[in-house]
């Protein structure tokens, strides 16, 4: 029947839409369900797309690693089905700037762990890569109205970490909008414009959703991939009392600014995560530089209740602090008069690690506190849920027997253990983000 699948997947995200491409590839009947017009149309879209390895646990750089591959190698992937063309993965590397900003020592001890190829250069190799680059270092960030911000730099770097099979991707809806048609290839149904209002359950099982047009939809699988909705859906679900980790909104601004004259940062630039000064850059179209918060201490943190409606304008506080931090690390950097930016929320977990796991509603699982960081792991997540949906409707009990599932490109063992939404709060986290 129409309204019947095996499992109904909540938001089209690029998490949802990589689920319901690996579940349909199992043979499950998918539906999904997004409140937008288009699959990648909310935070997904404004997501800076940054493909890059350095966490600050195993299992973050673990799963990252993998998800290099599934960027390369994204032909075979999402497949040639999208009448819009391919999402493309630009392959710049990765620089992580050695500062007491990042825990730097310990992302270079995890990267031996893993496998992950990385050079370690000085600061004079970081200025020979980029040579718009001040080497100076400035740590702690501040912010510009605070006078620290005017102080004179403290000595030189240490140097930096680069990662060369990292990037980023130019157009994160459209990375979305191929796995959706890949999908559909494979017979998953999505519904758009379509918001779901209650989760229907009976004995202690989900039993489907409500949709605001009072159309119910049945599914003995359902999963919330809702993104800065989540904890709507969770409530909804009455999951959360039995939730260690929670989520919440987070508003988030992302700034563009031109490159400095004479450098073409578009296409000789690479991401940098530069936790010296608490920002992030990367290259972007036209010569330009997309440069977003690190989310130092400094930085005022806006948690928004109703991700339907928050301030999506610029602010001119948070624009001059992350452009100004920008041209203390490249100098020659001209201020533009105009602000540019994308305002979006993140869907944050406590500790900013995301939360891949069932739930106590016997057939609801959580895709959740993904925003800011994961869209580079789309991927790799289908493959974990599509697993773990598997085991666990076959019996398995993930929360006494945490499961592990094989990389499919790197042979890695993933223990979604470490995204138990029954975790102690992680303290190795670096509670931050890059794009």
């Amino acid at each position: 029947m129409p309204n019947q699948s095996d499992v109904l997947i909540i938001g089209a995200g690029v998490i949802g839409c990589a689920l319901g491409l690996e579940l349909a590839g199992r043979g499950f009947r998918v539906t999904q369900v997004d409140k937008l017009a288009e699959a990648g149309l909310g935070s997904t879209s404004n997501s800076c797309a940054i493909v890059r390895a350095h966490y600050s646990t195993y299992m973050g750089v673990a799963l990252a690693y993998e998800c290099f591959h599934y960027w390369q190698d994204w032909a075979n992937y999402a497949g040639d089905h999208d009448e819009r063309g391919r999402a493309r993965f630009v392959n710049c590397g990765s620089v992580l700037i050695k500062s007491p900003g990042h825990k730097w020592e310990q992302i270079a001890r995890l990267y031996n762990e893993v496998g992950v190829p990385h050079e370690h250069w000085t600061p004079a190799q970081l200025r020979e890569r980029l040579p718009i680059m001040n080497t100076q270092a400035f740590y702690p960030p501040a912010r510009p109205e605070d006078p620290e911000f005017w102080r004179e730099p403290s000595g030189e770097l240490l140097g930096a970490i680069f990662t060369p099979g990292a990037g980023y991707v130019t157009d994160p809806a459209l990375a979305a909008h191929n796995l959706q048609r890949a999908a559909e290839a494979r017979g998953v149904r999505y519904r758009f414009n379509t918001a779901v209002t209650a989760i229907r359950q009976a004995g202690g099982r989900v039993q489907g959703v409500t949709l605001a047009s009072g159309e119910q939809l049945d599914a003995p699988i359902v999963v919330n991939v809702a993104g800065p909705h989540s904890f709507i859906i969770n409530r909804l679900a009455g999951v959360e009392a039995g939730m260690a980790i929670k989520t919440r909104a987070l508003r988030h601004e992302v700034h563009l600014v031109p490159a400095p004259a004479g450098f073409d940062f578009e296409h000789a630039g690479t991401h940098v995560s530069d936790g010296d000064t608490g920002i992030y850059m990367r290259p972007e179209a036209g010569n330009t530089i997309l440069v977003g918060s690190g989310d130092p201490a400094c930085d005022p943190k806006e948690w928004v209740d109703d991700p339907d409606h928050f301030d999506r304008q610029v602010s001119e506080a948070q624009w001059k602090a992350q452009v100004y931090r920008l041209a203390k690390r490249l100098p020659t950097l001209g201020i533009p008069n105009e602000k540019k930016g994308l305002v979006d929320l993140y869907d944050v977990a406590d500790d900013w690690i995301p939360i891949y796991d069932k739930s106590d509603l016997a057939g609801f699982y959580l895709a959740v506190g993904t925003s800011g960081n994961q869209f580079k792991n789309a991927g790799p997540v289908g493959h974990l849920l599509a697993e773990l949906i598997e085991r666990c409707e076959a019996g398995h009990d993930h929360d006494a027997q945490p499961l592990t599932v094989t990389g499919r490109y790197t042979g890695l063992r993933l223990d979604l253990g470490a995204f138990s939404r029954r975790r102690a709060v992680n303290r190795n986290s670096s509670f931050t983000v890059s794009g």
